[in-house]
């Protein structure tokens, strides 16, 4: 079995532990503040060379009892020494709050915005804020500035949609240490069905092929003629009049109309797997926004009033999106 194979479940296994150990220090918040619980410094990669190269001037200075090699020893050190306040002290008390996060469609790429922020009157330089699947951005702060961030991410199934943890960093001023956190963002966004027609008719449908319940019910509220008296018809609704007058036996027919008004109803599609009955339901809804037409949703433990606009099609997209979908961080 290859080395790496082997290596796998051991790097899985502390991939978990440290997302808890990380999760139990740095909880997720709508609006979070960097301080020295959520802030970790280490040296970076020309860090560390520089360390490498203070202990050999200092190995040097030792073994030839040479003045100028600990002076400049003890002057990079110092210099380590201020730079690893400096950096620490360039994301400290930052502030980053989640604003929104924009609903699409699978496929699309989400915005999310956020806002970074301070109080203190100094400046901030070379932050950088990145996902692991998106955008990053670099950017400074002047005193008491406040800035809109906006990014945008890959989607790709319905629901809810949690973009992960948001890297914050920072290299400044000398490159020597690298100051981070890892923010786990009360932010998600909602992914609504993919629109399809899957040419499946709805039980009920109106002949005009809007979808909507538009159809003659039988019943016995409004008269709506006569036909042919068929074995079976009530001796009630039997036209006497006519029959007395030579004509034809023929029943009176009544029916009682259906509301005009249009439903996505969940039940209209019972031959349809779940994903596909809400992609047909999608497609519909933007299909009678487009025409203007008031309609409602029906859906198992919900139900929307006949209505139309777009704050309407959304109230109707999110519940399709969010049907049987359990809420971020559950």
């Amino acid at each position: 079995m290859p080395l790496a194979a082997l290596a796998e479940p051991l790097r899985t296994a502390w991939r978990k532990r440290f997302g808890r150990w990380l999760a139990s220090r740095n909880p997720r918040g709508r609006r979070i503040l960097l301080n020295q619980r959520r802030l970790f410094i280490f040296p970076s990669r020309m860090g560390l060379l520089f360390a490498l190269l203070l202990l050999l001037i200092l190995l040097i200075g030792i073994n030839y009892q040479n003045n100028l090699a600990y002076a400049v020893a003890f002057l990079l050190a110092s210099l380590f020494v201020v730079a690893v306040l400096h950096t620490y002290a360039n994301l400290a008390g930052l502030s980053v709050e989640a604003v929104r996060a924009g609903a699409v469609f699978p496929g699309q790429r989400s915005r999310f915005s956020l806002r970074l922020g301070q109080r203190e009157n100094r400046a901030r330089y070379a932050l950088r804020l990145s996902w692991a699947d998106g955008e990053s951005e670099e950017v400074n702060l002047g005193p008491g500035e406040h800035r809109l961030l906006h990014f945008s991410l890959p989607v790709a199934e319905r629901g809810w949609f949690h973009p992960g943890r948001l890297l914050v960093e920072s290299r400044y001023p000398l490159g020597l240490l690298r100051c981070w956190t890892w923010l786990d963002l009360d932010l998600a966004a909602v992914v609504y069905p993919a629109p399809r027609d899957t040419g499946e008719a709805a039980l009920g449908a109106a002949v005009d092929g809007s979808g909507g319940s538009s159809l003659p019910r039988p019943g016995n509220e409004d008269f709506q003629g006569f036909r042919d008296y068929r074995p079976g018809d009530s001796l009630r609704h039997v036209h006497w009049k006519g029959l007395a007058r030579g004509q034809s036996m023929q029943s009176k027919q009544y029916h009682a109309w259906a509301s005009r008004e249009r439903w996505l109803d969940w039940e209209d599609y019972p031959g349809l797997p779940q994903e596909t009955r809400l992609s047909q339901l999608c497609h519909l809804a933007l299909q009678w926004q487009r025409r203007e037409q008031p309609f409602g949703l029906r859906l198992p433990g919900s139900t929307l009033q006949p209505d139309r606009g777009p704050a309407h099609l959304e109230a109707v997209l999110t519940a399709l999106a969010l049907y049987r979908r359990e809420a971020p961080g559950e």
